[in-house]
């Protein structure tokens, strides 16, 4: 496996969120998913992006990689 650092880690966590935040109202609209389980897994995720928040800042980043804005 290869070694992933934080900030790689993070870029897929608000990957993730967008997609949840996008994909999840229609979920509910469907009954596919309860809104307090959307909730609850939204802020999960959102608990995690913050632990690598904390742990990307002490990461030094190569100088040709830039952080891919979330459309």
């Amino acid at each position: 496996m290869e070694g992933y650092t934080a900030h790689d880690k993070l870029k897929e966590v608000e990957r993730e969120l967008f997609w949840r935040h996008r994909v999840y109202p229609k979920m509910i609209a469907t009954n596919a998913l309860t809104q307090k389980a959307a909730k609850r897994q939204i802020g999960i995720m959102e608990a995690i992006a913050e632990d690598y928040r904390r742990q990307a800042g002490g990461e030094e980043l190569p100088l040709n990689q830039e952080k891919e804005a979330i459309p």
